[in-house]
């Protein structure tokens, strides 16, 4: 095993167990996922992240890329208390840096006391704690404004499934299970790059604009705002994540950055209509603070208040906070994918009656 180091913005450099060499840096967060740790590596919300598990052994069933939401993983660097060897291969093998042997239980509770910090890794045979000091403040340096975007977009225009309803998906990192969700509904799916234009929606002429989930501060996906401005009114509009932050700045409220953001399959959500609580999947740092005039907050998230869905139901409008296609699960919410292909379902009523 090869040296390690983690050095923390609040001062600390912690020793490890080197489990994937490497040097890198960026904002360390956690998940409270026990399970789910393939889906949550290749989670594109987690790019340019230093992801930390908070569940003590990483690795207890295996790695299997059927299990993958994307190509590849996005972390800049993973870390847990014990990684099996399955997980450490495969992250070796995908050059990320990753670390063990560290007590996770006081580092989240840190993170959980200051908020998410910037952090720096070295990793490898003679790593020194000065290196790891190096990629911290190479980090304090770093913009937070950085067209993220174009690091988890796809490049093409993909089409998934052969359905009847058309669902234009902006991928502004969007997940896999996101896709499958759809096209199990009957949909065809149209993965678009996330600076796709209004013109380029206009030509393919969808049922339904749908925002997908992604990596950062939701000012940075300008274009998908102004799609959202565009078509509001005249086509249904879903978004997951990331994507209701758009649809609500698009809409005139406002998103703030979080403490240490939702990142877990444990996080509870009341429906302010019929009182129902679901745990849910979550993965984000910002929230939407406003949410404006045009939209009602329709969920709250139980633990403090922030919105988890917001709705117009006049301009066809359904977003949700957390992860209803959730993979490995809780799969209490799946339910938002056939509320929101109805509303693609009355559109067409209303315009065949028109």
């Amino acid at each position: 095993m090869s040296d390690a180091y983690l050095a923390l913005e609040d001062g600390r450099v912690i020793e490890a167990r080197g489990r994937a060499p490497g040097r890198t840096r960026g904002e360390l967060v956690f998940t409270t996922a026990y399970t789910g740790y393939e889906e949550s590596l290749t989670d594109p919300s987690y790019e340019e992240q230093v992801l930390t598990f908070s569940y003590p052994l990483i690795g207890n069933y295996g790695v299997r890329d059927e299990r993958f939401e994307s190509d590849r993983v996005h972390p800049r660097a993973a870390i847990a208390h014990e990684f099996t060897e399955d997980v450490a291969e495969w992250l070796d093998a995908g050059d990320v840096p990753a670390i063990d042997h560290i007590d996770t239980r006081e580092l989240v509770t840190s993170i959980r006391e200051g908020g998410a910090m910037k952090c720096g890794i070295a990793v490898g045979d003679g790593a020194t704690p000065e290196d790891a000091k190096a990629e911290l403040s190479e980090c304090r340096g770093m913009s937070e404004h950085v067209d993220i975007g174009k690091r988890v977009t796809t490049v093409d225009h993909t089409t998934y499934g052969g359905g009847d309803t058309d669902v234009a998906l902006i991928d502004c990192g969007a997940k896999m299970s996101i896709v499958e969700s759809l096209v199990d509904r009957d949909a065809t799916v149209h993965v678009l790059p996330y600076d796709t234009t209004p013109g380029e929606i206009a030509a393919l002429d969808p049922d339904l604009l749908f925002i997908s989930n992604g990596p950062g501060d939701p000012a940075n996906f300008e274009a998908a705002e102004t799609l959202v401005d565009e078509y509001v009114g005249d086509l249904p509009i879903a978004g997951i994540c990331l994507g209701q932050q758009v649809v609500a700045r698009a809409l005139g409220g406002t998103t703030e950055k979080m403490a240490f953001g939702h990142r877990g399959v444990n996080q509870p959500v009341r429906d302010l209509d019929s009182g129902q609580v679901v745990m849910t999947t979550q993965n984000h740092g910002y929230t939407v603070g406003e949410p404006g005039d045009e939209l009602d907050v329709k969920q709250v998230n139980v633990n403090d208040g922030t919105a988890e869905g917001l709705a117009n139901e006049d301009l066809d409008v359904l977003t949700r906070q957390y992860h209803p296609e959730a993979h490995p699960g809780p799969h209490d919410s799946l339910g938002f994918f056939d509320d929101v292909l109805a509303l693609t379902a009355e559109n067409r009523n209303v315009v065949a009656d028109d």
